[in-house]
């Protein structure tokens, strides 16, 4: 006859607690059920009070030409005009991971500002600033908001009063000083817009956030378009800047080959029959300045050409995959989802207020015994 003595007790203990347990629920039934329907009903307030959010969005892949292909069908082409493109060397790739530094940068959102937009019910065309400084309105959710849990920020800004924010701009070393309405405007954005670069497939997915589905659309379309100028403005800066200095310097050397040349062809008039050597010498002195100033004149404009090439080459291409629309169904709030997570949190914060209670209730009665 065997016996296993050692696990018998333990399973009766771990019964005995989960009986235990249950009791204590079934018996404090009334108050669990009475904190769970508090918790519903806030949920259920939360998920009407809530506003509406519609989410538009687009997808695009940047494409660029690669620097070891010498331009293609535009090399062979270049060639006969005496320009070699193999010698070009193109700026380096903006990989779409980086797409978001873009948009976190103070120039983008300040420009995201002044983005306009068609609000429902008015006439006319609003900024983004604009409409949520006199046109939108909070809602009832949002002011609860403002007056309890933001009261602290509330008070400490009526102390302190209106103040500034300086920002330092990296890029161009200067300060950028942005009121508060800005810095506002700001962290309101950051909720609103998203960039999700996808570096294994090399596209982008911008999306934008906003109360009515036409504004959604239009911010989205008017972000998707500046940040690609601002991709396209920073990728092309170092050909821009040698295609602004190429040009400086053919327009001197034109002027100069120009004043040569008359001065060239006012000589040749004047001495058409010429018979001294000095003026065999200047003649001679003349060409050589002409044939010099042609030679680096045409060189110049080799190289005008080329970096124009270069300006093209550099600019990248975007092709959208996905366009943006508009969208025809509300993003936020997900009211059945609020709703459960309240009601789950409610039973939760049930059940532990009521093992908290039994629990500093046989504390108490150990140190009363004791």
């Amino acid at each position: 006859m065997s016996t296993n003595p050692s696990s018998n007790p333990q399973n009766d203990e771990d019964e005995i607690d989960l009986l235990a347990l249950a009791k204590t629920v079934w018996s404090k039934r009334r108050q669990v059920i009475s904190i769970t329907l508090v918790f519903m009903l806030i949920g259920l307030a939360v998920a009407l009070l809530s506003p509406k959010e519609f989410t538009a969005s687009s997808t695009f892949i940047p494409q660029t030409s690669e620097s070891g292909k010498g331009g293609g069908s535009l090399g062979g082409l270049a060639s006969l005009a005496g320009i070699n493109l193999g010698g070009m060397s193109g700026g380096s790739e903006i990989p779409p991971a980086l797409y978001p530094k873009f948009v976190s940068s103070v120039q983008f959102r300040k420009a995201l500002l002044n983005a306009p937009i068609n609000v429902e019910g008015l006439n006319e065309t609003v900024t983004y600033s604009k409409y949520y400084e006199e046109v939108a309105q909070p809602g009832l959710l949002a002011n609860i908001k403002k007056y309890t849990f933001g009261l602290p920020d509330l008070i400490i800004q009526a102390i302190k009063g209106k103040s500034e924010v300086t920002v330092i701009q990296t890029e161009e070393g200067d300060l950028i000083r942005l009121n508060e309405e800005e810095v506002k405007h700001f962290k309101r954005l950051e909720g609103q817009l998203s960039v999700s670069p996808n570096v294994k497939e090399g596209f982008v997915t911008l999306s934008f956030v906003m109360p009515e589905p036409l504004m959604a659309a239009q911010m989205t379309q008017y972000a998707q378009e500046l940040l690609q100028n601002e991709v396209i403005a920073y990728k092309i800066s170092n050909a821009r800047e040698q295609l602004n200095y190429t040009e400086e310097r053919f327009k001197e050397k034109k002027a100069e080959f120009d004043q040569i040349q008359s001065r060239l062809a006012n000589f040749r008039d004047r001495n058409q029959n010429i018979s001294s050597a000095t003026a065999m010498n200047q003649m001679e002195r003349l060409e050589a300045e002409y044939n010099f100033a042609f030679n680096i004149y045409t060189e110049l404009a080799k190289q005008l050409e080329q970096a124009k090439l270069q300006v093209s080459k550099d600019t990248p291409i975007f092709s959208v995959i996905q366009p943006v629309t508009i969208p025809t169904e509300k993003s936020a709030p997900k009211r059945p989802l609020i709703l459960v997570i309240f009601t789950i949190l409610g039973l939760i914060l049930a059940l532990a207020y009521i093992f908290g209670s039994e629990f500093l209730k046989g504390v108490k009665e150990q140190w009363n015994e004791a």
